[in-house]
């Protein structure tokens, strides 16, 4: 039978009957599909509370520093202990011929300008306290040949400071003030241990801003101090990008746990962006004689170097203007031999090449250097040299470096 031919009033009643049918399966039908297309397309093999955890993982960098920052922690740890230190020095000027000439004086009288003979230079520098009894470890130049040295702790203290001792050679001082027994300490670590890359942290107060912390790393290793400029020094220093100014000068460089693993020193004007430290393991050892002795002696040749390659010797050797013929071995050619000298008393000359002591190849000047500080004054060194076209060994006794006219 045709739907057609059904009354009116059954087609209507079919018609809505269907109309609601359909819509309850459109409803149905949404109802299962819009969950799944409000959740993202599954590009990857990852478990939603993996997914989670990936989420909610710190970065490198938040990992490293964390949320209470480690320079925080450090500076907290051994900021106490460090002090600035103030000086003052009597310089006395030179007089102007001129106005001290009886000629002129008998012309011109009270009108000439009278000159003060004495002037004061104040200083500034910085330090760290190696023991509860008031010893404090600083640079040698921060307070040599000062007049009077004033400590002011961080809590704001001042304390009026005696220096126990100077080496200038390796450029520290130890200093003394009478507190009480109850200072803060800085705790020391071990510059053996410090690599390439390691946090440094520089605390002190440069350019006189109290209390001022920069950060950076540690940039190389064993720089010497010929390769810095300052010649006249024994040191391989750490080399760091942290900050180091005038008044840093004596301050500690700190590794990431708050440990002191060098003695800061501002010795270069031209240093843009880096700075040069005293190994801390130096510094304890130096700083135990000085408490001591008041004086640190070096042993010393007497000679002035350079490293010698096979390279440069040979243009040297090419060159038609050269006084002298230069053999052509890895070595430490000498430039200079000082008068009355351990060097000139044992017959090195000016053009010889040292390439051994006491049996150990010698490469470079920095490591004469090093061989020779490490002896003990008054031992005999056997130096093989060459001089032309021969090798001879000569016995040359070391003696103190203080002792040079």
């Amino acid at each position: 039978m045709k739907l057609s031919r059904l009354p009116r009033s059954i087609r209507q009643f079919s018609t809505h009957v269907f109309a609601i049918f359909l819509g309850v399966v459109l409803t149905f039908t949404s109802l299962r599909v819009l969950p799944s297309e409000a959740e993202p397309a599954p590009t990857a093999n990852v478990a939603p509370a993996a997914a989670t955890q990936i989420a909610q993982r710190p970065s490198p960098a938040t990992a490293a520093v964390g949320s209470s920052s480690f320079v925080t922690s450090a500076v907290n740890r051994v900021g106490p202990a460090v002090v600035r230190i103030d000086t003052e020095k009597t310089i006395t000027r030179r007089a102007d011929p001129f106005f001290e000439d009886p000629f002129f004086r008998r012309f011109f009288g009270d009108s000439l300008p009278q000159m003060s003979p004495t002037e004061q230079l104040r200083g500034l520098g910085s330090g760290f306290i190696l023991d509860k009894s008031g010893v404090i470890l600083t640079n040698a130049h921060v307070v040599d040949n000062a007049d009077k040295v004033t400590v002011r702790l961080k809590d704001g203290r001042t304390f009026e400071g005696k220096v126990r001792g100077i080496d200038e050679v390796t450029d520290l001082a130890v200093v003394k003030i009478n507190a009480g027994s109850d200072l803060p300490v800085a705790t020391l670590g071990s510059s053996s241990n410090v690599q390439v890359g390691d946090w440094a942290i520089a605390v002190g107060n440069p350019l006189g801003f109290d209390n001022t912390v920069t950060l950076g790393i540690v940039s190389t290793l064993k720089r010497s101090s010929a390769q810095v400029g300052i010649s006249d020094k024994r040191l391989d220093f750490i080399q760091t990008d942290a900050a180091i100014n005038p008044g840093n000068s004596g301050g500690p460089l700190l590794n990431a746990q708050g440990e002191v693993i060098g003695i800061n020193t501002a010795i270069r004007a031209d240093a843009m962006g880096i700075g040069f430290a005293i190994p801390i393991d130096k510094a304890k050892a130096i700083a135990g004689q000085l408490q001591r002795d008041g004086k640190v002696a070096h042993p010393y040749l007497g000679v002035q170097m350079v490293t010698l390659t096979p390279q440069l010797a040979k243009q040297n050797n090419n060159d038609p203007n050269s006084s002298i013929e230069i053999p052509e071995v890895n070595g430490v050619l000498v430039m200079r031999v000082m008068q009355n000298s351990p060097a000139a008393s044992a017959g090195i000359r000016r053009g010889d090449v040292i390439v051994q002591v006491d049996g150990q190849p010698i490469t470079s000047a920095e490591q004469l250097q090093s061989v020779v500080e490490d002896s003990r004054l008054g031992q005999v060194l056997q130096v093989k040299i060459r001089r032309g076209n021969q090798t001879q060994v000569l016995s040359v006794r070391t003696a103190e470096l203080q002792d040079i006219s």
